[in-house]
């Protein structure tokens, strides 16, 4: 089995409820073509680097994902027909860093690192 971190960016004016839908929606092919979806981030309405489709914003959404090649294959082929989708990004790691989070609000880590310390 292969580890995938699985990134997508959805239109800015898609609603939270929306954004649910596509998760699970993209949670299930997954599933269907014998797939492990490990772990769903969703990192919210961040600012894009230049326009897209005349957006200037996009909703993130991260899977971390457990599968072979074929699951990653349908995902994208599908996700290229969704006219909700702005972009998506696929990378094969070797392990999955499940402890990070890196869009949680700043207070909260600087909380967890000084009570490390």
């Amino acid at each position: 089995m292969n580890l995938y971190e699985h990134t997508i960016i959805a239109r800015q004016d898609t609603s939270p409820s929306e954004l649910k839908q596509l998760t699970e929606k993209y949670s299930k092919i997954v599933e269907k073509n014998d797939g492990e979806v490990v772990k769903t981030e969703n990192w919210g309405l961040i600012n894009l680097s230049y326009l897209i489709k005349k957006n200037k914003k996009g909703s993130y959404i991260h899977f971390k994902i457990k599968g072979k090649g074929n699951v990653i294959n349908e995902l994208e082929k599908n996700e290229a027909i969704d006219k909700k989708l702005l972009r998506y990004l696929t990378v094969r790691v070797k392990k999955f860093d499940l402890e990070t989070n890196y869009f949680g609000k700043k207070e909260d880590s600087e909380k967890k690192e000084s009570v490390k310390n």
